[in-house]
């Protein structure tokens, strides 16, 4: 039976959508919340191919299924709107138990993903055309140039529209229309408005504009904000009516907020930046090219930095000069060195392809693809470029350097820095992007592993069983007192439905790693991980019981889903005393999940274990 027809049977017999108050799902079962428990038919349920059993526990209604349970959720979703009238188990962890930076940076990777290839790309081409602008092989002139230049600049000018689809697919929100209000933000009447100046409204709610061409995080609020919007429409207006009417009223809704909230947050913040710098900048000139260097890229990430490009163009053109455009270079040219940083560490073969692409196109001024594609996306790499763009700042600030023209800071335009404090320049922006490698290659990152890279039972040599899996020993995670399966207080575990194994009672709250391999699976909220050994055994941890419905609290995973690990890796930490506090047990089956490709499963006869220590034998 497919994902889809089990979802669509599962719905069904609980007493159809209209029957669910909410639904979210843990490592192995679906887990409803009913309106009216008579409705659901159990029975045709645990019949289901696909289903192992049917448990009532909490106050929910727990389908178990087994691993596929997120690809049975997600189908679910496709055809209902339960994902979207609760949220997800998934989500509700990923709000406790990961910083606001850290949500912030997932969402905007995704959303940039898609478009890293032909981004790399686009900033190449763009520094190439400068390379043949100042060796006088084109002209601006050129037609040839221009439509070469329009083919590298498109990207970056149209970005909101682009950004747009990303974000609806991200949001689950009607693409179209997501790409009709950006659509909206840089249409030629709005951009005539930005230019002409004067005083505009929305029925008489004043309209602070800015240019919208380039920007990110204005369309990106924008379609969050849509989203819940259209779901909520959705919700209340007629089927006949809502295809048409819902996009009408997100249009009515959203472009003018945007305009009138989303748009003059960038301009408010970016203008009180400005003021604090400049007073920085009368008393250490330093600190305050160490301050811009290092802020440089978080402003442009939330389209704050346009504040100060008044000040630097007003400073060029009364004073023919300006000291605060050569402090951003460090911020561009350390985006490269941490790209580079990422390329030689990597062992990724499409990362370390994607991180010297983008290094290329961030040398030239383009550093868009290196800091959503690589360093953003990696975390540390983006601070160590923070932190080397800020030591480079400092030298540019204490050599007071200046520019004397605007333009992207990159090896083309080191023209228009020629002047005062040169040598300084040179220095700053050479130590930002040389620091930027060694950190970025010293503090490493979580290293994504590719696909064709993992572990894979097909490689195993002559001790391979009739299925192509290795016999193995799988090694305790846990330090306390094993129990077996059977013993456990959760029919999914004690049936064996999922597997065989056996369970700990965990003495301390550190879970290691009992094979070497991949993570395949950790769940949001950090009480369940899926490892696949290096001879194909597929492992399920599962700490504690019923523990999902604490929602990550009291667990702090130390591992990311495709990390390679290896045998006694800490993998996770958890409050023992805090979990048995909320009433939960702490018990903790250890599982594997095909144990069906093994023609025996034998547990070891000790009652206590430390990591480390044997305590499945896989023959």
């Amino acid at each position: 039976m497919s994902h889809r027809q089990l979802a669509e049977d599962i719905i069904k017999h609980i007493g159809t959508e209209k029957n669910v108050h909410s639904l979210v799902h843990c490592a192995t079962r679906l887990r409803f919340t009913l309106n009216d428990r008579s409705k659901a038919d159990k029975a045709a349920i645990e019949k289901l191919n696909g289903v192992v059993t049917v448990m009532e526990s909490g106050g929910q209604f727990q389908v178990v299924i087994g691993n596929t349970v997120p690809e049975v959720y997600r189908e679910i979703g496709e055809f209902t709107n339960l994902l979207e009238d609760s949220t997800s188990s998934s989500a509700r962890s990923s709000e406790e138990s990961t910083s606001l930076f850290g949500k912030f940076v997932d969402i905007v990777s995704g959303i940039f993903t898609p478009l890293l290839g032909v981004m790399a790309g686009a900033g190449i081409l763009k520094g190439l055309l400068g390379i043949c602008i100042n060796a006088k092989w084109l002209s601006p002139e050129d037609t040839s140039y221009q439509i070469l230049f329009a083919a590298s600049d498109s990207l970056f000018y149209f970005l909101p529209l682009l950004l747009a689809f990303t974000s609806a697919r991200k949001f689950k929100a009607n693409p179209f229309v997501a790409v009709t209000i950006a659509g909206a933000l840089i249409y030629p009447t709005i951009q005539e408005l930005t230019k002409g100046g004067g005083d505009v409204s929305f029925f008489g709610i004043p309209v602070v504009l800015m240019s919208y061409t380039s920007t990110v995080i204005p369309i990106i609020l924008a379609v969050f904000v849509m989203g819940y919007i259209e779901r909520f429409f959705n919700k209340v207006i007629h089927e006949s009516v809502k295809n048409f009417i819902t996009p009408l009223i997100l249009l009515v809704t959203v472009v003018p907020l945007t305009l009138i909230v989303f748009g003059p947050f960038g301009v408010y913040a970016g203008n009180g930046i400005a003021a604090v710098l400049l007073k920085v900048f009368s008393f250490s000139p330093t600190l305050a090219g160490a301050l811009i260097a290092m802020a440089w890229q978080v402003l442009v990430i939330f389209g704050i930095h346009w504040g100060l490009v008044p000040v630097i163009l007003n400073n060029i053109a009364v004073h023919g000069k300006d000291h605060i455009k050569p402090a951003t270079a460090p911020a561009v040219f350390s985006q490269a060195g941490a790209s580079i940083g990422v390329m030689l560490k990597t062992k990724n073969k499409k990362l370390k392809s994607l991180a010297g692409s983008t290094a290329v196109s961030a040398v030239f001024g383009i550093t868009e693809p290196a800091v959503y594609g690589v360093t953003l996306r990696l975390k540390k790499p983006f601070i160590a470029a923070v932190i080397s763009a800020g030591v480079g700042g400092a030298i540019i600030g204490y050599s007071q350097s200046i520019a004397i023209a605007s333009g992207l800071p990159s090896l083309l335009t080191l023209p228009i820095f020629y002047g005062q404090g040169f040598t300084g320049f040179l220095i700053g922006i050479s130590v930002s992007f040389v620091l930027s490698i060694v950190l970025t290659y010293l503090i490493g990152f979580k290293d994504p592993v590719d696909e064709e890279d993992a572990p894979a039972a097909s490689s195993a040599p002559a001790s391979e069983n009739e299925h192509g899996v290795k016999a193995a020993h799988v090694k305790s995670p846990l330090s306390g007192e094993v129990i077996k399966l059977e013993e456990v207080q959760d029919k999914a575990f004690s049936s064996g439905a999922l597997g065989k194994g056996a369970a700990i009672i965990p003495s301390e709250g550190k879970l290691f790693a009992p094979v070497t391999g991949v993570v395949t699976t950790v769940f949001p909220t950090g009480h369940a991980y899926g490892l696949t050994s290096e001879s194909g055994a597929e492992v399920l941890i599962h700490i504690g019981l019923d523990t999902v419905q604490l929602g990550g609290r009291h667990f702090t995973p130390k591992v990311e889903q495709g990390q390679t690990i290896t045998e006694g890796e800490l993998l996770a930490e958890f409050d023992i005393e805090a979990i048995q506090a909320a009433g939960l047990s702490v018990t903790t089956p250890v599982i594997i999940t095909n144990s069906g490709e093994f023609s025996d499963i034998i547990e070891i006869e000790e009652k206590q274990v430390t990591p480390g220590q044997s305590f499945l034998h896989l023959v």
